[in-house]
């Protein structure tokens, strides 16, 4: 039996090359104010946890002193460092690494970021204090990912299409979640943008790949929503539908 970790890690190094040109993780409304937010001035050293294809790590480069990306999959690794190589970026360094457990010394670096990883993270708590360990004084941890409702009928829909969608999902935290978990690790946390994340329905199994059995019960269900789940969710003909985005800045 296989492990949550071992299940992303699996599910994601089949696909790797979907997420290298995916328009979700490549760009984004998320990213701009997600890099404006860092305010870098070319000497931050900065973390980069669940890197995946790079997308993050290489919006950041240009502007900071190094970037260490971090993921569980070598094959997102490898996408991350074509990436890196047909844009001429040398300062990025791709490594295997588990964010619960950073190997890296205290206090090495000035800004950690996450963008669309945190919802594949077991024990997050985990996580979140390793990047306060990692931290100077004054760094700050950023952090964009689909965040989900405090109502529980459109919570529970959300977590269910997301599982069926990826079996290495584990849960998209609400913002109230988040807060109290980067609280707890010892953060001050703003929220700095929230967004609507607009997913188009056969884009979004086929990245992943979604077996057809699935997908299908995916579509069941969007069908069979209620009212107040359709109408919040946007779902269209077509099953493409919107989730809510949020990006957090948590400072020491």
């Amino acid at each position: 039996m296989s492990t949550v970790k071992q299940n992303v890690e699996r599910q994601f190094s089949r696909v790797a090359e979907q997420y290298r040109t995916s328009t979700v993780h490549a760009a984004g409304e998320d990213l701009p104010p997600m890099v404006a937010a860092a305010s870098l001035n070319g000497t931050q050293q900065i973390l980069d946890a669940g890197c995946g294809a790079g997308h993050t790590a290489l919006a950041f480069a240009p502007s900071a002193r190094r970037v260490m990306a971090v993921d569980l999959s070598e094959s997102m690794l490898m996408q991350g460092r074509r990436l890196a190589e047909e844009r001429h970026i040398t300062n990025v360094d791709f490594r295997i690494g588990d964010v619960e457990s950073v190997a890296f010394p205290d206090a090495s670096f000035d800004i950690v970021t996450s963008r669309y990883s945190a919802h594949h993270w077991p024990n997050p708590e985990r996580a979140l204090a390793e990047f306060r360990r990692v931290l100077r004084p004054g760094g700050a941890f950023l952090l964009s990912d689909i965040v989900s409702y405090d109502d529980y009928t459109l919570d529970t829909h959300l977590q269910a299409i997301e599982l069926l969608r990826d079996p290495s999902h584990v849960r998209d935290h609400t913002l109230a979640a988040w807060k109290t978990m980067l609280a707890n690790a010892g953060f001050a946390v703003i929220v700095i943008y929230t967004w609507r994340l607009r997913l188009e329905f056969d884009d979004w199994v086929r990245r992943i790949a979604t077996p057809v059995n699935s997908v299908a019960v995916i579509r069941q269900l969007m069908d069979g929503a209620p009212a107040e789940v359709r109408n919040t969710f946007k779902i269209e003909a077509d099953h493409s539908f919107e989730s809510p985005g949020a990006l957090l800045k948590a400072t020491v």
